[in-house]
C-alpha cells in the first residue's frame, strides 16, 4: 500500500505561483509514474502533469509553459511548480501514483485562485 500526502495548496491571486508537493511512503517510489490531477465540483478529474520513472513529462494543454512536475526519489516526493496561476485552475489537486495494476491517490489539496 502506498500513502500520498499533498501539501502546499492555498489561496493565490491570479498570476501567483504556488508550489505542490506529495510525499509517498515507500521506498519503491522510484519505480513509479507519479501524477497530478485536478477536479472542480461537477467535472470530472482530469490529467494535469505526469512524470515517468524515467523523468518522461507529459502535460495537459491548459497548463503547458505555465506549471512544471519534478520528481526526488530520494525524498520519494513529486513536485507541481505552478506560474502564471489564472482562476480557472481552481480546483482540487490529486495526487497520484501509479505502478503496473497498481494506482493510489492522496486526499487532495485546495487551490484557489482568485483576486
Amino acid at each position: 500500500q502506498v500513502q500520498l500526502v499533498e501539501s502546499g495548496g492555498g489561496l493565490v491571486q491570479p498570476g501567483g505561483s504556488l508550489r505542490l508537493s506529495c510525499a509517498a511512503s515507500r521506498s519503491i517510489f522510484s519505480a513509479y509514474t507519479m501524477g497530478w490531477y485536478r477536479q472542480n465540483s461537477g467535472k470530472q478529474r482530469e490529467l494535469v502533469a505526469h512524470i515517468t520513472s524515467g523523468g518522461t513529462t507529459n502535460y495537459a494543454d491548459s497548463v503547458k509553459g505555465r506549471f512544471t512536475i519534478s520528481r526526488d526519489n530520494a525524498k520519494t516526493t513529486v513536485y507541481l511548480q505552478m506560474n502564471s496561476l489564472k482562476p480557472e485552475d481552481t480546483a482540487v489537486y490529486y495526487c497520484n501514483a501509479r505502478f503496473s495494476s497498481f494506482n493510489y491517490w492522496g486526499q487532495g489539496t485546495q487551490v484557489t485562485v482568485s483576486s
